[in-house]
């Protein structure tokens, strides 16, 4: 599109507008109708530690919210040299799972607490005992039970429980509603309706009966809908909320507010059953769509649902690009101190591992910030192990931090490989596959699978909630994975990586390393306290 395309579509409102609140950045991605983008806006945000539990403050996400708007408007501006006064549609997405809970007033009832935090154990055994059906720790149920057994003061007041994207959605529509692919982080979805599983409904309800609160779980979790529905419009303190400038004006159309896992399926195109894609950023996980039910329960993986409601088979790890940004920082501050250039520090080091031995040469790297569940390592102690012969390398090391990202992902997708899950088309998105053909390359050797990587994979979930935005058009004429595969990624760039034998054995023999060196982990949190 050039620029004066650009600028009828921005002038008309013939656009569509993603707004994702991810757990390091709120970025804003703006697309026009062709689905390309126009601009973008960003606000950096971390999670913080308080009381042993992982949380942000949502004042702090209304004002990265609203930055990240700011911050858009003043691309638009910059590019084009017009305000935003409108958009075609918008839509919400964010960290998937977790537990905000509110009151009559809509006010918040306690910490929101994030999919990061694994104090839920109990409450998840449970439930999934009681289901029959695999229910992580970090799903809003779990929270919600957790509460529950502990006797938290606040839990008979509750009225609205929701997460992140759900929340924000409310308060620019004053809509308590979710997407289906969110609702599925929250409680177990049925796939022939598209709702909440009513059977465990019933069996909550009749698991908490005898406390006698003035509210039924019906009642509190928020309305579910599919991709494309009308989830309301942005009412006018939703735009003053949205863009104190007054600038933004009410009215625009909104879709269902989702999850970044969700926006991630649809940013790679992988809505789709025997499609799946692999996400990479401060947490790590895999969604795999699936063609028929797995042949039982496993609590490594989680049963959601695409935005359009197909079941996939989740497999998260709480623990992604965390460890290695927080020594891409020390090296960065180590140039800097020198006089060097750290301006393509990512890209240089990144490159510097294909340098490195197919098994990192025995270096094994636990980017363990928090506890991760899929090795049953309750809290975080980050681990840098060797045997002295093995070769201390810039290019091993490096290796052996990207494919630490990705050790306890394929750790967890061992089971559905052992299930003979097809999986024809799986995409790789985020920033850990900003520079080309590395991390790439060390997933397709993880998953022992091709992975393709689309021009798109740098913006990631923003994309994908955008085109969501965009859907909501065309929702009464095409499922959304054939507006996906026959409108959106019809001509799509992307680049596809092999595993070659040699890698793929490399990474199994790092991996197997991996696997026994587990019990330095136990060890050290045992011991460093």
């Amino acid at each position: 599109m050039n620029c004066q395309s650009a600028m009828e579509a921005i002038r008309t409102g013939a656009t569509a507008l993603g707004i994702e609140l991810g757990s390091t950045r709120i970025k804003a991605v703006l697309i026009d109708e062709s689905h390309q983008v126009l601009a973008t806006g960003a606000f950096s945000w971390e999670n913080r530690l308080e009381n042993g539990l992982w949380t942000y403050r949502l004042e702090d996400a209304v004002a990265g919210l609203q930055a990240s708007f700011a911050d858009l408007a003043a691309d638009v501006q910059a590019k084009y040299g017009l305000p935003l006064t409108t958009v075609g549609a918008l839509g919400i997405s964010g960290m998937m799972h977790g537990y905000i809970a509110l009151d009559a007033n809509g006010q918040q009832l306690s910490p929101f607490l994030t999919w990061r935090n694994t104090n839920t154990g109990a409450a998840a055994d449970t439930l999934t005992e009681l289901f029959q059906f695999n229910v992580p720790m970090r799903w809003s149920i779990s929270h919600l039970y957790q509460m529950i057994l502990c006797d938290a003061a606040h839990v008979p007041q509750i009225c609205a429980l929701t997460t992140l994207a759900g929340y924000i959605h409310s308060l620019l529509t004053g809509r308590r509603v979710i997407g289906v692919g969110e609702a599925s982080g929250m409680f177990p979805i049925d796939p022939a309706t598209g709702s909440y599983d009513a059977a465990m409904l019933e069996k909550f309800s009749a698991l908490v009966a005898g406390r006698n609160y003035p509210w039924t779980i019906q009642q509190i979790l928020p309305q579910v809908l599919s991709a494309g529905a009308d989830a309301g419009c942005l009412t006018a303190e939703g735009a003053k909320l949205l863009d104190p400038t007054g600038t933004l004006q009410p009215g625009i159309p909104m879709v269902p507010p989702e999850g970044d896992a969700g926006t991630g399926m649809v940013a790679t195109n992988a809505v789709a059953s025997g499609t799946g894609n692999v996400s990479a950023g401060t947490s790590i996980f895999s969604m795999v769509v699936l063609q028929k039910n797995l042949s039982k329960l496993y609590r490594d993986i989680d049963m959601v649902a695409t935005p359009g409601g197909l079941p996939v088979a989740m497999v998260h790890c709480n623990n992604g690009s965390s460890e290695l940004d927080a020594w891409m920082r020390m090296f960065r501050e180590i140039l800097e101190v020198s006089g060097a250039d750290a301006s393509n520090l990512y890209t240089d080091l990144f490159n510097k591992s294909l340098e490195g031995e197919a098994d990192c040469g025995g270096i094994l790297l636990y980017n363990y910030i928090a506890g991760e569940h899929i090795t049953g390592v309750s809290e975080g102690r980050p681990l840098l192990v060797r045997k002295p012969e093995n070769k201390l390398s810039l290019a091993n090391f490096m290796r052996s931090q990207i494919c630490g990202t990705m050790a306890s992902l394929a750790l967890g997708n061992r089971i559905l490989q052992a299930e003979q899950v097809q999986i024809r088309q799986l995409t790789g998105h985020g920033g850990l596959f900003k520079t080309p053909g590395v991390a790439q390359r060390y997933l397709a050797a993880a998953m022992n699978s091709p992975v393709t990587v689309m021009t798109t994979a740098g913006e990631g979930g923003p994309y994908g909630m955008a085109v969501l935005a965009a859907y909501r058009a065309h929702a009464q004429d095409m499922p959304l994975e054939s507006y996906l595969q026959n409108v959106v990624f019809r001509d799509a760039e992307s680049v596809t990586v092999a595993p070659t034998e040699e890698e793929v054995a490399g990474f199994s023999r790092y991996l197997e390393s991996y696997r026994k060196g587990l019990a330095l982990e136990h060890c050290a949190l045992e011991n460093i306290q």
